[in-house]
């Protein structure tokens, strides 16, 4: 009968069996005769034994000798051990290697000090590493929480196009693309002005992909790729969009204190601090942001936008994210609705995270009056006729609508308290960075 293979999260389901497990050399660690193989497989990692005594010497030979990440595939006997990772160990019984790693070309990434730089150049082998495992794994866990948020409440996905005719965002961040017939097109910015399109056709829509912007910073909040979930919804106000926001964000928090503490405690988070993201969060209008702001010390004055700094200094006061509205128009993109009331500031909002992550949402109402969207494009020298199909929305059975953007990277810096978002994704973008 042949012998079952197993990943390693089913180990602990399987004490007492004789199971194979294909992975890699995660460390050797060796005492006299035995030897300790820790083996990972992308699902865990186990401590195997290795006795002389028990093992043809070949097999124990080439154990005791092999190389760091070298790929394995182990057969023995799990038994339960509660001082071995994940509860159990493996009595190695045999060993094929699939490939040995050479002694005159060892794996890179050893247990010393590496610098960032250094680490950022062999991306695609940090990502084998217990820590930049945890990240990801988390990453992974926030994005199947944000689909099984909407798509649970009613939302549609609709995905929207990465090639677009003109900007969203402003003019200045746009990667320019030669299509064909040297027609310029660009990398998006945001898939909101299509949401607006959908949600016409299905009523509460979101889409999920990654967006582009070609801004020059090199903060630690920046890439220059990185993944949006952007919901947009018909018949809907500021109010909605700031419930909406609220509901995800603490759905996405618990779920991922329900499904990935051991992560969390590998990256040695605060999980208190995760677990007082409780609804409701506070709200406070631009106009007293400023004044929280200028007590602080800071130097902005009504009509700025906030820097980063100006974001910390914000979320010091809070335990939670808070939500701040109704910022000058002029700071805003040029689809954002007036507040009828006054007309110099719009409905819009930001949410910032705790604990100096900054903003991690940004939305709010459209314009939906045609008249007032053709100023608006106008003032900000965009080009009426790669609009004609957006203001076809004003023309055609327009209502209020609205919603907003999440950066899933913001995001998952923030739940894991990382301080850099180049480790949120497999292989980020930034500025000077294109490679791997």
């Amino acid at each position: 009968m042949a012998v079952p293979r197993i990943t390693i999260r089913e180990a602990g389901s399987h004490t007492g069996q004789t199971v194979e497990i294909a992975g890699w050399l995660y460390n050797l660690r060796k005492s006299g005769k035995i030897v300790f193989p820790l083996v990972r497989d992308g699902t865990g990692i186990i401590q195997c034994v290795a006795v002389k005594s028990a093992l043809p010497e070949a097999v124990f030979d080439e154990l005791k000798g092999l190389t760091q990440e070298s790929s394995l595939i182990v057969t023995g006997q799990l038994r339960a051990e509660e001082r071995a990772p994940g509860g159990v160990e493996l009595d190695v019984q045999g060993v094929q290697v699939v490939q040995r790693v050479p002694e005159s070309d060892p794996y890179p990434i050893t247990p010393k000090e590496h610098g960032v730089d250094f680490l950022m150049d062999h991306r695609h082998l940090w990502i084998r590493s217990r820590r930049q495992h945890a990240i990801l794994r988390i990453r992974h866990e926030i994005i199947r929480a944000i689909r099984d948020y909407f798509d649970c409440n009613g939302f549609t996905l609709v995905d929207t196009p990465i090639f677009t005719p003109a900007a969203c965002e402003g003019t200045t961040t746009l990667f320019e693309c030669n299509y064909f017939d040297d027609e310029k097109v660009y990398l998006t910015q945001s898939g909101q002005l299509y949401n607006e399109a959908t949600a016409m056709a299905f009523g509460k829509v979101y889409t999920f992909g990654p967006t582009f912007r070609a801004e020059k910073s090199k903060t630690r909040r920046h890439l220059t790729e990185f993944w949006m979930v952007e919901p947009e919804m018909a018949y809907a106000t500021l109010e909605d969009v700031k419930r909406v926001a609220e509901e995800l964000i603490v759905f996405v928090v618990r779920r991922v204190l329900e499904n990935r503490r051991p992560e969390l405690t590998t990256l040695e988070r605060d999980l208190s601090k995760l677990e007082a993201i409780q609804a409701p969060f506070p709200r406070i209008s631009y106009d007293e942001a400023v004044s929280r702001l200028q007590a602080k010390g800071s130097q902005i004055q009504w009509g700025g936008d906030f820097g980063g700094t100006d974001e910390t200094l914000l979320s010091e006061d809070f335990d939670r994210p808070v939500m701040v509205d109704r910022y000058p128009a002029q700071v805003k993109a040029f689809y954002f609705q007036p507040d009828p009331d006054r007309p110099d500031v719009v409905l819009g909002v930001d949410v910032l995270a705790p604990e100096g992550y900054g903003e991690i949402i940004g939305g709010g109402q459209r314009i939906h009056d045609y008249d007032l969207l053709v100023k608006r494009i106008e003032e900000h020298n965009l080009p009426r006729e790669a609009f004609d199909w957006y203001l076809d929305l004003r023309k055609y059975g327009s209502v209020p609508h609205a919603g907003f953007g999440m950066g899933v990277e913001r995001c998952v810096a923030w739940i894991c308290g990382l301080e850099h978002v180049r480790e949120t994704i497999a292989f980020p973008r930034m500025l000077y960075r294109t490679t791997p």
